[in-house]
Formats: structure tokens, sequence, C-alpha cells
């Protein structure tokens, strides 16, 4: 019934508004008034009809139909900024941006349409793009205070600070002091650095607000700002000394300590937390996600960390998010036993719980307890035999303990579960592609790589493996250069791929370009992989500097002592000095 009313007003006002739920809205997308005589008979079938198949689902025939559109009224920003839709909700952003232009070409003034290519490129974080349009909705509908702030707030986060006040300072000159505005004036003084005006503008707040806890926090921002933490720890044991067991203070208190590197004083402050009714389950399992999140925090605070999570489940035995999140922060700690280990007594007090069992064979995975990883993995995808998950690290493992047969079924199962999604059919083909090659199957192998490439072009991972398997074989080299060079151009600081290009540019003989790349891998102080060391010897080799060929081998040896085929390039280069 719903469809028949909002077509039904479409007929009357000749509008595209398929994200409009009825007929009341006023700002709608609307076509232009003065246009070339047309058919609009025709036209209103057609855009109709387009408007049907597009909420019922058939976005290609929707598409066919708006085209219609267009053939009898060039001139209609509506069918375009349909069309845009269409081709964005299909994951095509770059055609949807370039529908919307012709629609704001056609209606320059078109809030909806200014508002959505803004969004669109602020997604992108592409914010000088963003501010752009931002500016063309400000100009042509200068009573929306809302849409000026909101540009303020753009133009402080692309760092055009004075811009940014002066949308600030007209709207409290229209508005005065008041909550919105003036957070958002705060804010951008302080990320401007401009310390003290902000403090001034927050003392305003305060005067009216005493007890407003955004407020206070950010004055001890200011004051954190300006080096004075004392201060800022001032602010917070005031508002504690009033509100003992508000929640907000405390919260706020430990998003503070946290930033500050207060963790001494955090942890005191935790169990209080943990224990305070006030605050929700949802807002301590979120800060202690945050904790757990924070590097620095887990490597030096772990075991205390650990017992205040203790305390946690204690309080709330039957919560089975609570009770995975000490095996998380166990396994961000590269803890991986006693993370399996709390986990297997998860799984043996609630055998139902998916979420301990899925974190249970990923842990696996990381630990690469790859026999283990097979067993645990098996039970799960037998266990919840729609998890695609499960059927996925089952594969893995079967791979890594060289049951390849098992390793295809369980992906034959996993491409089956994911239906239409590609991003789960492209992590099914790349791992297939990886089993074909343990196989030695390697024309099904690269068969795979190129049915992979063929669904996604830019998918860093197939590139980077084919690249590689191609440069192990020694074949298409050229190709492969392309591919690795294309990889490293989206992430020029991951060890892994660049390790691919170096290696391939030493297949190409390319051996100078190839020092380079290992020499910067070497020299990253990231975590080292006997893999890296490998090739760079091999490189060295190359090169008659044997000495420290032998360095690099006996630093992979360290590393991974399976690696015993280096034990004779070691000797073969020593005897070579």
């Amino acid at each position: 019934m719903k469809i028949k009313k909002f077509v039904y007003c479409l007929l009357l006002l000749i509008i595209s508004a398929a994200a409009i739920p009825s007929c009341s809205k006023k700002n709608v997308p609307a076509t232009i008034g003065s246009v070339k005589e047309y058919d609009s008979v025709a036209f209103d079938y057609f855009f109709v009809e387009a408007i049907k198949l597009k909420l019922m689902g058939n976005a290609g025939e929707s598409m066919k139909f708006l085209e219609q559109c267009l053939k009898i009224n060039p001139e209609n920003s509506a069918a375009y900024y349909q069309m845009s839709q269409i081709v964005m909700a299909g994951g095509d952003i770059n055609n949807g941006k370039k529908y919307l232009k012709r629609a704001i070409d056609k209606e320059p003034g078109n809030l909806w349409y200014l508002m959505m290519l803004a969004g669109t490129y602020y997604q992108e974080q592409k914010l000088d793009s963003a501010i752009m349009y931002y500016e063309k909705a400000v100009s042509s509908h200068p009573e929306k205070v809302d849409m000026k702030l909101t540009l303020g707030n753009l133009y402080s986060e692309n760092k055009k600070y004075d811009k940014a006040q002066e949308i600030y300072e007209n709207l409290e000159k229209k508005y005065g002091i008041n909550q919105t505005t003036t957070v958002g004036a705060i804010k951008n003084l302080m990320w401007a650095q401009r310390y003290d005006e902000a403090m001034d503008k927050a003392l305003l707040l305060l005067k009216e607000y005493p007890d407003e806890i955004l407020f206070n926090g950010l004055l001890a921002e200011i004051y954190s700002g300006k080096g004075d933490s004392d201060k800022a720890m001032e602010v917070y044991n005031k508002l504690l000394e009033r509100n003992p067991d508000n929640a907000e203070t405390q919260l706020s208190l430990c998003d503070f300590l946290i930033n500050e590197k207060k963790y001494e004083e955090l942890f005191m402050l935790l169990n209080i937390v943990i224990l305070n009714d006030e605050i929700s389950n949802e807002d301590k399992i979120s800060l202690f996600a945050r904790l757990i999140g924070t590097p620095e925090l887990v490597e030096k605070n772990s075991a205390k960390l650990e017992l205040s999570l203790m305390v946690f489940e204690a309080e709330f035995k039957n919560d089975v998010i609570i009770q995975l999140l000490r095996p998380e922060m166990l396994s961000q700690a590269k803890k991986y036993n006693e993370a399996a280990r709390r986990l297997e007594e998860i799984i043996k007090a609630q055998p139902e719980n998916y979420y301990a069992w899925e974190k249970l064979i990923l842990v696996y995975l990381d630990a690469g307890e790859y026999l283990k990883l097979e067993e645990r993995a098996k039970e799960c995808a037998t266990k919840f035999n729609r998890s695609f998950l499960a059927k996925i690290l089952y594969a893995t493992g079967a791979s890594e303990n060289k049951n390849y047969e098992t390793a295809l079924e369980e992906l034959r199962k996993a491409d089956i579960l994911a239906g239409e999604d590609k991003e789960m059919k492209m992590q099914v083909l790349s791992i297939k592609a990886d089993v074909l090659y343990r196989m030695k199957d390697f024309e099904k192998a690269f068969q795979t790589f190129d049915e992979a490439i063929k669904a996604d072009k830019e998918d860093i991972t197939i590139l980077n493996n084919y690249a590689y398997y191609l440069a192990e074989q020694n074949l298409r080299l050229k190709d492969a250069e392309v591919m690795a060079e294309q990889v490293i151009k989206t992430e020029k600081n991951n060890n892994t791929y660049l390790d691919t290009y170096g290696w391939v540019l030493y297949k190409r003989g390319k051996i100078k370009e190839a020092s380079k790349v290992f020499e910067t891998i070497v020299n990253s102080n990231k975590e080292p992989d006997a893999e890296y060391f490998e090739h760079y010897g091999y490189i060295l080799k190359k090169r008659r500097k044997c000495k420290e060929a032998v360095i690099n081998w006996e630093s992979a040896l360290k590393i991974d002592s399976t690696k015993t085929h280096l034990l004779k390039e070691i000797e073969n280069c020593g005897k070579a000095q």
C-alpha cells in the first residue's frame, strides 16, 4: 500500500523522492520548470515505473526506464538524481558522482543533490570537495543554521580554522553563547591551539552550566592542551566531589586518564566504574574495548587489565560479551595459550556460544596452532553449519596441515554460503588459489587467480599473492611486476607487499632496485620476518656481498629454524668469501 501511495504522489508532483516516505515533505528533489516542451505523459509513465522498479530492488530495469526519461526530457534533474542513487547503491561511487553533478548542473540550488554529493565526498575523505558543495548549499539556503554549523565543523576538520571561527562567531552574534555553536567554536580554537580564547568561551559556558560534564571536559582538555594536566585533573576532582556517583563524570574521567596515559589512576577508577549501576553494561563494554584496543596500555599493564576484567566477569557472569573481553585482551597481548585456555573454559560451560567458538579458532590461527585450528574449526563448522568464517578457517587449517582435498571441499561449501557477497567470494578464491598452488597444480591455481582478478582488479591481496607465485615459478615476470607495483602504490609501507615487489624485481634481474626495497624493509623497525632476511640474502649474494648475505640468512634461521636449506647457502657463501 505504501508504494501505491508513493507512486500517486509522484504522479501529482512529478518529483524524484525515492528516499521520502510520503507526500508531506516540502524539501524534495524537483525538476526545473523552464524546459523545452516534451511529452509529459510519457515522461511521467517512465519515471513512475523507474521508481517502482527501484523500490522493488530491480536496479537494472529501473536504469533503463530512467534513460527513457532523459531521452524524452534531457533537462530533467530528478532522473539523474535517481540514477546516482541506484549506481551508488551498487558500489559504483564514481559514476554516482557523475550523475549527481549532472543533476546539479540542471538544478544548481537543489539541497538534496548538493547534500548527497557533499556527503559522498566526505565519506571518501575528500574534504575540499565536500566543503565546496556545502558552501554551495549554504549559499543557496542561508536560513539553514544546521548546515552552517556542519560547514564550520568541516572547515575545522580541514584545518581552515579561521574560516570555521568566522562561521561560529557570526552564529554567536545572532544567537548568543549557546551549547551548540559555542562548543564547536571551543573545539575549533583548541585544534588551532588558541587555548586562551578557547578557555574564555568555556568559562562563559560553565558560568551558565557549572555541572555540565561536556563543558567541564572541554575545560580539562584545554588545560591538558596547555600542558597543565594537574589543573585538568582538578576539574574532574571538583566534579566528583559534587557528584561522586555520576556516570558521565566517571566515564569522562576515564577518557581523560586514557588520553593522558595516567594508567595508575585509571585502574583505581575502573573497579568503581564496574560496580556503578548507573553506568550501562554497553558503556562499560565500550570502555574496556577501548582499553583493549590501546596497544601501549595492554603491553605495559596487561596483568592489571586482566584483573579488572576478572572483576567485571564476576559481576556479570551470564553476559556472553563480557566473558569474551578477557580472551580478547590476552590475544591482543599475544598470550595465545592463556586466551585459548580461557575460551575453552567458556565453551565447556556454554557449548552454544558461537562467539567463543569463533574467537577460539581465530586465536589458534594467530598462534599458528594449525592442528588445533583444523580440529576445532571442524567442530565449529559442523556445529554452526551456516558459519562462513568457520568453514574458511577449517579450510585454512586443513591446507596448512596438507589436507588439501578437505580444504577444497570446505571452500566449496564456503562459496555457497557467500552467495552474491563479492568480498566473501574473493576470500574463497584467494584461499583456493593458494591451496591449488600448494598442491603444485599451478595451471588451476593461476586460472583461479585470473578468475579473482576478473571479479575485482583492485584486490591487493589477490594481486600480491598472484605476483609472488608467478615470481616463484619464473613465469610472466613482467605481469608480476605490474601487479606488485600496483599493490605498493596502495600500500607503500606494508613489508609483506614490499617483500613481494622486491622479490619480483630480483627475479626480473633488477638487482639494485630489489636491494633498495629490501633495505627499506629490514630498516623499518617493524616485526621481523624470516622470509625478508632470506630473500635479502639471495639479493646480496647476487651482488657478491657474501658476508652480508650470510648475516641475513643467519637472522632468518634465528627467526625460523625450519629453514635448514639456508645452512647450505651459508656454507657455500662462506667458501666463496
